[in-house]
């Protein structure tokens, strides 16, 4: 079960990062909190359009909002993007494995056709 739950965070995760206004939404909470009107006009676009992108970015468990009287306010969520990124730096290690490999397989093929060059002269 509690794959399922790492997987289905990563999935929410990854879907809200797809979209450039949530990922502006994320930059924008990084340097200070705000109210989804504020957010809302920065990025010129309706509150309820705006609302939808925070709805999703709380579901991933990026952002955090708290009502304070008619004021809702967004700020980051304490997790951040800590499990996004071990789960790409494992997959970076994957692939830098492999280009190393990779690396190898060629400087051996070089070396053989290095020794199997006739001389000239």
């Amino acid at each position: 079960m509690v794959q399922f739950s790492a997987t289905a965070r990563l999935d929410a995760s990854f879907a809200a990062l797809s979209d450039a206004t949530r990922r502006g939404v994320l930059e924008q909470l990084a340097r200070a909190e705000a109210s989804i009107t504020d957010l809302a006009a920065r990025f010129h676009m309706t509150l309820t359009g705006m609302k939808k992108h925070i709805q999703v970015l709380e579901r991933a468990g990026l952002v955090v909002t708290e009502k304070i009287g008619r004021v809702r306010t967004c700020r980051l969520g304490a997790q951040g993007l800590a499990d996004e990124a071990a789960w790409i730096a494992g997959y970076h290690q994957l692939w830098n494995a492999r280009f190393d490999a990779l690396d190898q397989v060629i400087a051996e093929l070089k070396a053989q056709e290095n020794l199997d060059e006739p001389e000239r002269h």
